[in-house]
């Protein structure tokens, strides 16, 4: 069994003397696992950072195995993780949601939505894009929302809450006395 695919690294954790088990995102293979051979010396290290894209190829006797990684950098983003604070956040941040999904399953739209994200994180709009990125991951997870019309009144404008019972946006005025979660402004700007 082998593939190749474009993806990113959400994380390393060291695996016997010098190797590595890396966590990455691919673009048609979900969230994925694999040993890298010599991941944890102190050649590769430095170049398997989380954030970083790579073109991966996996190998493994079966599918179900962990499996061998042979990655390639083809986007270090190392230094704009380390020049901000809210660029490490954020990348585990969006780390850790994509953990909620299960492993192996496709997920192309948040592979292109996350690089998209990385290329623009240690950029004030990140956390707008963020929002963005939980609001997709909520939809492949089958608990989309409707976040463009109040569910009582149809009104478009003045949305600040969100209906627990039915996932769609509510207004301030029909809102009133039971108002579900609020909602953040950063949400609805395009």
């Amino acid at each position: 069994m082998e593939w190749t695919d474009d993806g990113i690294i959400l994380g390393l954790r060291r695996y016997g003397e010098g190797h590595a088990v890396a966590e990455l995102m691919t673009a048609d293979h979900g969230r994925h696992l694999g040993l890298v051979y010599g991941g944890g010396s102190r050649k590769k290290t430095p170049l398997l950072q989380p954030g970083n894209s790579v073109r991966a190829v996996w190998r493994a006797r079966l599918d179900e195995q962990l499996g061998n990684y042979t990655l390639e950098i083809t986007q270090s983003r190392t230094d704009r993780m380390m020049m901000a604070a809210r660029a490490s956040f954020g990348l585990q941040t969006i780390a850790a949601l994509l953990r909620l999904l299960p492993e192996r399953d496709p997920h192309a739209d948040l592979f292109v939505m996350c690089e998209y994200i990385l290329d623009r994180i240690d950029e004030p709009e990140a956390a707008s894009l963020i929002a963005r990125f939980e609001l997709l991951l909520l939809s492949e997870l089958g608990f989309g929302l409707d976040l463009s019309s109040c569910a009582a009144t149809g009104v478009t404008s003045d949305l600040i809450y969100v209906s627990p019972k039915s996932g769609q946006a509510v207004c301030r005025s029909a809102g009133g006395g039971v108002a579900g979660a609020p909602l953040a402004a950063a949400v609805f700007s395009s």
